[in-house]
């Protein structure tokens, strides 16, 4: 097992944490962004209007995302557990 091996399984792991993350990430920030907007205009500072809509964009989201998040894990442990053997010598 070389340096580059290691650091090319934790780039890549890296890479698929933020491929994961940021469909739910980016739709929460649209969401608050859009919510911020409308508290902004209308002068209603409640948090209950902040925090229910983001938890509702994320779980659409991730409902949404979900087979493709799913997919993307399942390669990604599948091609690590091939490399097992290869990491042993």
């Amino acid at each position: 097992m070389t340096e580059k091996y290691v650091l090319d399984v934790a780039w890549n792991t890296i890479m698929l944490t933020m491929k994961v993350a940021a469909p739910a990430l980016l739709a929460t920030l649209v969401v608050g962004l859009l919510v911020s907007v409308f508290q902004a205009a209308t002068q209603i500072n409640e948090q209950n209007m902040v925090f229910i809509p983001k938890i509702l964009a994320m779980t659409a989201t991730i409902v949404v995302c979900g087979p493709w998040i799913l997919r993307m894990l399942i390669t990604f442990t599948i091609d690590i557990f091939k490399q097992i053997p290869q990491v042993t010598h």
